[in-house]
């Protein structure tokens, strides 16, 4: 992609999605710094990672004031890799991930912003809470000593499939316990505003779902290089 190419990209994505409130997430996974200064350069500040590693050495070299969101299956023993500075952590999956979050947030002096993964897509393969075990999770005794980390919202990942009715069965399913928690007496860490759903190719059914997070990546940067940091 060229720089007048990402730009444009960029400013399509932000004019369709301003009237639904919805942040933009550019997934840079695989791409060189050159292409995310173009974007950098162009207004935006918030991007998307799935590699550890890749992250933390672009985030070394790369302008301190951008938004990093690690938005991949995240290990509980890469996380003190990432604790010193990701904004938010898209897919949190699990109690023990919960709790290795806020050990190394407590290491490092803050607070980190996670999203809870909801299993929705048919595929054995996508992690994540089923609702019912997010409500389990609301109840748990473990948020007693958890001072280190802030729910701020869900995140869903919906089948690979060309029917759509199904995708939005499935996003419906997140916005529907989205809603639910809301209405809910919650642990203190749960500040509920965002739902981080839709790709690049079911963020319009995402958007009438109710979606404020969208996750783009080849529409914007151009196909992944496969070869870098994987």
């Amino acid at each position: 992609m060229t720089q007048e190419n990402i730009a444009a990209k960029l400013q399509k994505y932000w004019t369709e999605l301003e009237p639904y409130k919805c942040t933009l997430v550019p997934v840079s996974k695989t791409k060189p710094n050159e292409d995310i200064m173009i974007a950098y350069e162009a207004g935006n500040k918030i991007f998307g990672e799935n590699k550890v590693q890749e992250l933390v050495e672009k985030q070394e070299t790369l302008p301190k004031d951008i938004h990093w969101h690690f938005i991949g299956h995240l290990q509980r023993n890469k996380v003190k890799y990432i604790a010193p500075f990701v904004s938010l952590i898209h897919a949190v999956d699990s109690e023990r991930l919960i709790k290795e979050i806020n050990k190394q947030a407590k290491r490092n002096n803050r607070v980190i912003d996670c999203l809870l993964q909801i299993h929705i897509a048919s595929e054995e393969a996508k992690f994540g809470f089923t609702p019912n075990e997010v409500k389990e999770l609301v109840s748990s005794p473990i948020w007693n000593d958890l001072d280190h980390v802030k729910i701020t919202g869900l995140m869903g990942m919906a089948t690979n499939t060309p029917n759509q009715d199904q995708i939005r069965q499935e996003f419906n399913t997140v916005r529907v316990l989205f809603e639910n928690l809301k209405e809910q007496s919650l642990p203190k860490q749960f500040d509920l505003k965002e739902l981080s759903m839709g790709m690049s190719a079911d963020y319009t059914i995402a958007l009438a779902e109710g979606s404020t997070m969208v996750r783009i990546g080849s529409d914007i940067f151009g196909m992944r290089n496969c070869q870098i940091n994987v």
